[in-house]
């Protein structure tokens, strides 16, 4: 009885290393990926890079927004000012300028240039029809449309 018990004792040890060798080649020669695994890895790549694509485009325009809305309000300020002080509108953008109402006229974000501002002319005062009305108001000279609809032009 012992020696049966041995011997099957012998024999599972020798189907144990068997086995342990077989797993090994087998895994062996599985290391590495399928074409499909590679595939979906890559589509959710694709996925998720084209959606933080779309949101940084959508920041950036945002960004832009903001800078003019605050450039035109700098610049509106700084042309009622000049009215307050001198009782006249400004002549030209550049005025405000050289007499220090602005340290530099500052480029649209959009059209990316600093000469394409379009101004609105001042009123004619009805005391002096003969007076240059000036710059009453000013818009980006830029023909695109913000995120909410609007054209930057009517700002």
């Amino acid at each position: 009885m012992n020696i049966r018990r041995a011997s099957a004792r012998g024999r599972a040890a020798a189907n144990h290393q068997f086995t342990r060798s077989r797993i090994h080649q087998l895994r062996a020669s599985n290391r590495g990926f399928t074409m499909i695994e590679l595939l979906v890895v890559l589509s959710l790549i694709v996925i998720l890079a084209t959606m933080g694509m779309t949101q940084y485009r959508t920041s950036v325009i945002h960004a832009r927004e903001a800078v003019l809305k605050e450039d035109l309000f700098r610049m509106r300020d700084a042309i009622d000012q000049y009215y307050a002080d001198k009782n006249q509108y400004p002549s030209t953008l550049d005025a405000l300028v050289t007499d220090g109402y602005m340290r530099q006229v500052p480029e649209d974000p959009f059209t990316r240039s600093k000469d394409s501002w379009t101004t609105e002319p001042a009123p004619s005062d009805p005391g002096n029809p003969t007076a240059e009305p000036g710059v009453y108001n000013i818009h980006s000279g830029s023909d695109g449309t913000a995120i909410d609809g609007s054209k930057y032009a009517e700002w």
